[in-house]
């Protein structure tokens, strides 16, 4: 396949559906062999399997990305398939609603694990398959507008994604000295299956004013993003016109936070 992202080989993980799917169909029609990664493994297949059936390039893998030998493995089937790895998304992470005075250890816990330590983990094994292929290599990560300012129900997401911004600067010091790139794309409201769990989960703690459509209407580009919006940048950040750039987080909100 011809395209922007022509022979790259792409991992993407939390693929199975939503931002994730949609990145891995839009860079596979740039070109880009994806290696499509869930803990969702039938959700991983189908977005496979659908672009195998466009004319491009994917393989799936379950991965859940607090397991440092599920990511492995998946890196592994990137090498075995696709002779290398050129990009790595670090994309899995989920919210749990609970007002600021409720916040219990448990939902703290697997919401810092899951989005904050699977980028740990995503960005190491990535970074060692770049640096044992002696290619560099680039690593996306997915922070968020709640990573630059706290909302109430959300703390716990909040501050896992300020974490990811965090890492993202971190890595790209720690990793600059291999040709590694560390960047990121912060997304607003987007409308994902993700979205309507959180409407009913704030609508079940009382706080449904807070809800998708209470915050799409702080957007001044006037809607909410669909996930096919962010596709452009993560091409951008994916191919070789950002090989200047790392340590970055690109908004993608459509005038939601101006700062």
């Amino acid at each position: 396949m011809t395209g922007r992202l022509a022979g790259r080989t792409i991992l993407v993980t939390g693929a199975g559906r939503g931002i994730g799917a949609a990145l891995a169909r839009g860079m596979a029609e740039q070109g880009a062999a994806l290696v499509v990664t869930d803990r969702d493994e039938p959700e991983a297949a189908a977005v496979a399997q659908s672009i195998r059936d466009s004319g491009g390039h994917a393989v799936h893998a379950r991965a859940d990305v607090t397991d440092r030998d599920d990511v492995r493995a998946a890196i592994a089937l990137a090498a075995a398939e696709f002779g290398r790895l050129d990009v790595c998304f670090n994309n899995a992470g989920f919210n749990e609603p609970e007002k600021f005075l409720d916040i219990t250890e448990p939902v703290w816990d697997r919401i810092l694990r899951v989005n904050a330590f699977g980028v740990v983990v995503g960005s190491q094994e990535a970074a060692r398959q770049f640096i044992r292929q002696g290619t560099g290599g680039k690593i996306v990560n997915t922070a968020s507008i709640a990573g630059r300012q706290g909302f109430p129900s959300f703390a716990p997401y909040c501050a896992s994604k300020a974490a990811v911004i965090s890492l993202t600067q971190a890595g790209a010091r720690a990793l600059a000295e291999h040709r590694i790139t560390v960047n990121a794309f912060a997304p607003g409201v987007v409308r994902t299956p993700l979205w309507d769990k959180l409407d009913r989960d704030l609508e079940r703690i009382g706080e449904g004013e807070s809800g998708f459509d209470a915050m799409a209407g702080d957007i001044i580009l006037g809607r909410p993003a669909e996930p096919e919006d962010l596709v452009p940048t993560a091409v951008f950040l994916a191919g070789p016109d950002s090989d200047y750039i790392t340590g970055q987080v690109i908004p993608i909100e459509g005038g939601m936070v101006l700062v």
